[in-house]
């Protein structure tokens, strides 16, 4: 099974080609190639949109909310660490995260369109 969803899934969150496993996705930050140097798999027939960027806030959103509740609940810090730190966590954070979350959109396109075939 070497091809199967789990590992297709694995390879697009790594940012590699999720066919092969062995080359790049993203030509920029995420900017993808229009193929694969490797397979050869046309990744501009895959379109993701805004999905990756809408569940990126939403991941992003999840992870850090009972975070902030918990620091805020336990330590209560100050009103300045919190408009500092808590922002620039969710920036890194998500800018960090978005990358992975399209290549995994586009494995999931890749595998639900191999299905089809």
């Amino acid at each position: 099974m070497k091809n199967s969803k789990f590992n297709q899934l694995k390879r697009g969150f790594s940012k590699k080609c999720p066919n092969c496993g062995k080359s790049p996705i993203f030509l920029s930050y995420i900017k993808t190639f229009e193929n694969c140097s490797t397979c050869g798999l046309k990744f501009s027939n895959y379109k993701s949109d805004d999905g990756p960027a809408y569940c990126t806030i939403f991941l992003v959103g999840h992870l850090l909310i009972p975070l902030i509740l918990i620091v805020e609940k336990n330590f209560s810090p100050s009103i300045i660490f919190q408009m500092i730190f808590w922002p620039i966590l969710t920036v890194v954070a998500s800018l960090w995260l978005l990358p992975k979350v399209k290549g995994a959109f586009i494995a999931v396109q890749i595998f639900l369109n191999d299905k089809k075939s």
